[in-house]
């Protein structure tokens, strides 16, 4: 006698929430059958995905969110500084480096970070996009915001080779003591490198 099981759209559906990031199969079927529980939770996800999917692509300069046919804010604004670039991994670090308020350039996506456990490999990337900018603009500063792991460590040396060859100066964000943290709370790469890192006041 065969095992109950949902039916075969339901399947299809928790098969493709378990795809998405920080979810497990437990997780994905708990959203799944949360969706069922009420008619009225399905539509307006799956009018929001297909708004999504025809009306936001991403900007072919920067690398972040915009509306189709919409001209890039952060692209085309005259406040913004454009010759200083800052390179992050993901869109999200874009949001986030704007909310401190501390940057004024353009940006740069990469899409991810160079890893060949996962075979990322530069032509995986948006690095191409960012050497063909640096050499038909007149940017003087690409600032690497990438991660301080493996993989961010490797993407960054990789990218100052390549831009330093281009005569620009490259630099990275400092990186270090949290604000409000104490040193019991620091672990050793992290106390070392504020230490490589620190400035005179």
């Amino acid at each position: 006698m065969p095992s109950l099981d949902y039916p075969p759209p339901l399947q299809r559906l928790i098969a493709q929430i378990r795809t998405l990031p920080g979810l497990g199969p437990r997780s994905a079927e708990r959203l799944v059958l949360w969706l069922m529980q009420d008619g009225g939770r399905i539509e307006p996800l799956v009018d929001c995905l297909q708004d999504v999917g025809q009306r936001v692509e991403a900007c072919e300069q920067c690398g972040f969110f915009i509306e189709r046919d919409e001209a890039c804010v952060l692209c085309h604004s005259p406040k913004r500084n454009p010759r200083l670039i800052c390179v992050v991994e993901q869109a999200v670090d874009v949001l986030r480096l704007e909310r401190s308020g501390a940057f004024m350039g353009h940006y740069h996506v990469l899409g991810g970070k160079l890893s060949p456990l996962d075979n990322v490999t530069p032509d995986d990337l948006r690095i191409e996009p960012l050497i063909h900018r640096v050499k038909t603009h007149p940017v003087e500063e690409v600032i690497l915001a990438v991660g301080s792991d493996v993989e961010g460590e490797a993407t960054a040396s990789y990218l100052s080779d390549l831009l330093r060859m281009e005569g620009l100066t490259v630099s990275r964000l400092a990186q270090g003591m949290p604000a409000g943290g104490g040193l019991d709370h620091v672990d050793e790469l992290t106390l070392y490198q504020a230490l490589q890192g620190r400035r005179q006041i």
